[in-house]
């Protein structure tokens, strides 16, 4: 296979009002894991220049399963977290904000701070 599930499409809806396809999981070590494109949560826009819209879940099954040997994929890459699972968790990720978006702020609010008490001392 290409090593990776899909979840989505008419009548299994993965978000609501969006019958997209979706990567929900790559198998290590298979097709997709070793061309490390593809992302789980990453929409499937089309499949050897056949478009999956508005198909129901198996028929883009059946797509995936009948590709050939050689598969091009158009995706749509996902920018921020939707509700619903995704991945298996448990892959390291805190999910939360990255360190440097709660530093940097900080510091230049620090920086100017020190600057402004200087800034002070200076007139006194």
């Amino acid at each position: 296979g290409l090593g990776f599930n899909i979840v989505g499409g008419t009548d299994q809806q993965y978000i609501a009002n969006d019958s997209s396809i979706y990567v929900s999981w790559i198998k290590k070590d298979g097709a997709a894991y070793l061309d490390g494109r593809l992302q789980e949560g990453d929409k499937i826009l089309a499949i050897n220049g056949k478009e999956l819209k508005d198909l129901r879940h198996r028929d883009a099954v059946e797509l995936f399963r009948n590709a050939g040997c050689y598969v091009s994929l158009k995706i749509q890459r996902r920018l921020q977290p939707q509700n619903g699972p995704v991945g298996h968790g448990g892959d390291g990720e805190s999910g939360g904000l990255p360190l440097a978006a709660i530093l940097v702020p900080g510091l230049a609010l620090a920086a100017t701070a020190v600057w402004i008490l200087l800034r002070y001392r200076q007139r006194m």
